[in-house]
């Protein structure tokens, strides 16, 4: 049985993991539960984790994977989005068959989460994706991370990111970003009128604000693969 509070939590980071593909930060679940300090967070958090709803992923700093979820917020079954290197669940388990169909994508080399660097358009090799994880009909592709600069979304230095290519982005969304034609970072995206931030999850690193036109979205953010 979960509190109010619990179940509110729980909620935000299914929610979120479900859109970006990667968990909320620290302070975005504080301010979306209106609580005053982080501590009120790491409580909640040791709870659900003594309950067997969510696992503190070993040695990545703030990164979350939800195990199970209530009855009440099941809708046909649940799979986390962060799913283990490029191997794919065994045939032989209970999924229904949409859950276990795979794609191959084709890893574009290595992006920025850091210090933004070239522009990368050359296949370096494929990685199987789960077919869950592609969102709508569009094109996807995927890009090694490097760096450390969205760490507190919960992506890590070698990790797989997994992108819708589009050419717009809504205020929150993680984007890959095209920077005056030559760079490419992996940042949050928002816009104040003319203006375009790039917005890092690790306070190690500044927000970059642009003009607008010195920044062209390359695609957004739906999934995350991790190898151990």
């Amino acid at each position: 049985m979960l509190t109010k509070k619990q179940l509110d939590l729980l909620k935000f980071i299914h929610a979120r993991v479900q859109r970006d593909g990667v968990p909320p930060s620290f302070d975005e679940m504080k301010d979306a539960l209106d609580l005053r300090s982080k501590s009120g967070i790491h409580r909640l958090i040791t709870a659900l984790e003594e309950r067997g709803f969510i696992q503190r992923l070993a040695h990545k700093a703030r990164a979350l994977e939800i195990i199970k979820l209530p009855e009440s917020m099941e809708n046909g079954g649940f799979t986390p989005k962060v799913i283990e290197g490029d191997k794919m669940p065994s045939p032989k388990a209970a999924m229904p068959v949409e859950a276990i169909h795979a794609m191959e994508l084709p890893v574009m080399g290595r992006i920025a989460a850091g210090t933004p660097i070239e522009a990368i358009s050359e296949v370096s090799h494929h990685v199987a994706v789960p077919g869950q994880m592609l969102s709508g009909a569009g094109h996807h592709y995927a890009l090694e991370v490097k760096g450390d600069s969205m760490i507190d979304a919960g992506i890590n230095d070698g990790d797989v990111v997994v992108i819708r290519e589009q050419s717009t982005a809504n205020n929150g969304d993680i984007v890959v970003a095209l920077v005056e034609g030559q760079e490419a970072t992996l940042k949050r995206f928002r816009r104040n009128g003319s203006s375009i931030a790039l917005e890092a999850a690790n306070p190690a690193y500044e927000t970059r604000v642009l003009p607008d036109h010195m920044v062209k979205v390359q695609g957004r953010l739906v999934g995350l693969i991790r190898s151990y």
